[in-house]
Order: structure tokens, then sequence, then C-alpha cells
């Protein structure tokens, strides 16, 4: 009968999950997005890893109700068979449409002006102490402003990434290159790039590259059999240096994180420079020199190579801060390997996030991401937003059986470094991993 719906089953959808053939569902209607996803703002990964599947609540996540309409371009005039909604989805689709409805997608409040002045404020303070006093003292005190500088300017860089924060996409645009290139000397087209992956992937060993750091860390024993990372496109080779390091990784833990900002530098030049294709590249690599310019500059201002190399270690120290609560967010949460799914996303996001408690008046200091379940719950939320819902997140997870932890600041840094000597303690067994000489010389007894 003419107009009657045409149906595929969940199998049939399934077929088509590769690059050149990927369909998606959304709401029980099916999208041909094989062409779409090469010019997706949010990038290609994050279609591929959910493709041949429902996306439905990664959709409503991540798409204000004003895209909705450009979606039936990409209708392939079929339905899913059998098409339900789980009970927790049900429910949280409920919650975004309330939460819409309220306007607290679009209530930004002053905090945009405010963190502006503040970066704003510490850069100009960390300028005047290096160019205008002779004083040692002063000068690191002006580092440990820059690396206060670069922490707030990250977390106007992540809400720019995330929603508009300016008054157009153009001058957020500008506002994300500002941020993060020319202040922070980290890409913004990088940050996307692996960002929106974690959040669609959030915690899978293979998926989520913010767990992969081998040969520094590894948060599961499961990286020893040397998984391949489908983000990378590589081997996480776990050899005799990666256990060596791993076998340690609950002593080097902060240290390494001082040091953390050197490999988003690389990172960034690696993305820049290589063949893949990246949004607004040119604009990216203009914004990276402009950092690569004033920085070594004002580090050259100083008197001598003793204060150029505590300036820069000492401002490196402070970002460590930042870098240790990334982590605190997810490396003591729930793991596992393969690839997100489009069922229990919801589910997946409570497993391997963790909260860090606080009073509101440090709010600034966590940038919003304190609320980490909540975050990534309503990823295009305002962070002034976050401590109004989370109550209501609270019984949420609670009328669904579903994990909410939050933990104190102090806890959480237990808590990570517990899961990191875990893993240590099992790399450490040499019937599980490679042996190299290295090992042999530290660990050898009697």
């Amino acid at each position: 009968m003419e107009g009657a719906k045409k149906y595929i089953t969940l199998e049939e959808l399934q077929k088509h999950n590769k690059p050149g053939d990927v369909w998606i569902s959304i709401q029980g209607k099916v999208y041909n997005v094989t062409d779409w996803i090469k010019e997706h703002p949010g990038g290609y990964v994050v279609i591929m890893n959910l493709a041949g599947q429902d996306a439905t609540d990664a959709f409503i996540a991540y798409h204000p109700g004003t895209v909705w309409k450009y979606l039936e371009n990409l209708f392939t005039g079929y339905h899913l068979q059998d098409y339900q909604v789980s009970e927790v989805s049900n429910d949280y689709r409920k919650l975004v449409s309330e939460f819409s409805k309220a306007g607290l997608f679009d209530k930004k409040g002053h905090l945009v002006i405010y963190c502006i002045s503040f970066v704003v404020l510490l850069l100009v303070g960390c300028v005047y102490g290096v160019l205008c006093s002779e004083s040692f003292w002063v000068h690191m005190l002006s580092a440990a402003m820059l690396g206060m500088c670069w922490i707030q300017a990250a977390y106007l860089g992540h809400d720019s990434g995330h929603y508009n924060i300016m008054t157009t996409k153009g001058w957020n645009k500008f506002a994300q290159v500002l941020n993060g290139n020319c202040l922070t000397g980290i890409s913004i087209a990088w940050w996307k790039w692996t960002h929106n992956a974690h959040h669609i992937a959030c915690n899978s060993l293979d998926y989520d590259p913010d767990l992969q750091h081998l040969p520094f860390f590894a948060v599961s024993s499961r990286f020893f059999k040397s998984l391949t990372s489908c983000f990378y496109g590589r081997e996480l080779t776990f050899d005799g240096a990666s256990r060596f390091l791993v076998s340690y990784q609950h002593f080097t833990y902060y240290p390494v994180m001082i040091f953390a900002r050197i490999n988003l530098y690389v990172q960034t030049f690696l993305l820049l420079l290589s063949t893949r294709k990246v949004p607004d590249r040119a604009l990216n690599i203009i914004g990276i020199l402009v950092f690569w310019t004033w920085f070594p500059y004002l580090v050259s201002c100083l008197p001598n190579w003793n204060e150029r190399v505590l300036f820069v270690v000492t401002s490196f120290s402070v970002t460590a801060l930042q870098h240790v609560q990334f982590t605190l967010n997810h490396f003591a949460g729930s793991v596992y390997v393969g690839p997100p799914k489009g069922n229990d996303w919801f589910e997946k996001q409570t497993a391997g996030t963790i909260d860090i408690s606080c009073s509101s008046w440090m709010d600034w200091f966590f940038g919003g991401l304190q609320f980490q379940l909540e975050h990534h719950l309503f990823p295009r939320m305002p962070r002034c937003q976050l401590r109004k819902i989370s109550p209501i997140i609270q019984d949420y997870c609670k009328k669904h059986e579903l994990p909410y932890r939050s933990l104190s600041f102090f806890d959480a840094n237990v808590e990570t470094l517990k899961t990191l000597r875990t893993a240590a303690l099992q790399a450490r067994d040499l019937t599980e991993v490679p042996q190299n000489l290295l090992w042999e010389a530290v660990n050898t007894h009697g």
C-alpha cells in the first residue's frame, strides 16, 4: 500500500557500520550519514563509533532541537523494526526536554564575562611581573599566575567547544582559537578530535583516547594484552619499557602530571602536520604560531637561564592541578573493552565518571568539571547550571539503580592512586608480561 512504512531489522542496520556505508537510527528512523560524516562538525570518529546502531541518546545529548530538521535529507525511508526505548532512556529524554523548556541550555549568566576578565587579569599580572620586576619571587609568582591563566583559558576553550559561549558562531570560533591555540598552545582542533571521542566512548579502553596513555599509565591489566586503539588506529604495545614504567605508575603519577603539558604540545603538532583532515587547519596553525611567539619571548625576558627554566617548570606545575583533575574524573571509573553501544549510552556515562564534591565557592577552580557526570549527560549545558541539576541526576540514578559517585578531591586522589597501584602490581607479575633487562636489573632478589 502506498505510504506504508518500510522497516529493517537491527541486524540489517548493523551491517552498515563501515567507512563508505554508514547508517544510524535516531528515534526509530534510519539515516544514511555516509557522506555527511565527512562534514560533521563533531568529527568523523564519533559517528563511526555508533555506526549501525541506534544513536538517539547521544544525538539528543549533543544537538539542540534546531538540528533535527536537517535529518530529513538523510532519511533512508526505513524505520527500525521493533524499536523500543528502555525506561532509563525514556526518563533521560524527558529530562532533556524539561531542562530545555526551562532554558537551562541557554542561560549562561555572566559567567563568561567573569572568566574572560579573570584570564586577562592573570595574563596581565604575569606579563607585568616579568617585565617590570627584577625580583626572583615575583617572577615565580608570575609563573604561577600564568599556569592558572592557562587553566582558566582551557576551561573557556572547553566550554566554547561544547556550546556557544559568545553571541555568534564566528565569535565562538574566535574564542576557541584564542583560548586554546593562542593562549595555551593546544589546538582546539586536536581537543575536539579527542574530546568528542572521549564523550561518546567514555572509559572504553580501546575507543576512549583519554585512557590510552601507554607507556606511562595503564588503568587496567587489559592493556597488558597490547590492545589495538580504535581511535589512533594502532596497537598500544605493552613492551618491556611500558611494563617498567607502569609498574611504578602510582609513584610517577604526580611528576608525570607536571610535564603532561609537553605531550599536549606534541599531540597538537602531530595532528596539525598530519595528512588527516583537520577543520580550520590554517587557522589552528596560525594560533599555535602566536603562542610559540609570545611564550618563548616572555621567558627570554627573564634575566638568566636558571630563572627561565624555573619559570617554565613552575607554570607547568600549576597546570598539573588541571591534568590531575581530568584523570580523577575517569581513571578510577568502570572500564570496558569494545565500542560504545547506543542502547546503554546513559549507563556507560554513569559507570565511567566520578564527580568531585566541593563548595560552590570553589566552582571557578574546577571549571564545572567537578560535575563530571552531569556534564557528560548534558554536554551542551553551561557549567553555571550543573550544580542546580545535580540533585535531580542523583535522584534519577537512585531510581534506576545506577552508580553516582561523588568524592572529595582528596578521596578522588586516593581512589585514582589505588587504581594505578593495582595495575602496577599486576604488571609486576613476570608470568603475565614481557621481560626486559632493565626490569631484571631493578627487581633482582636474593
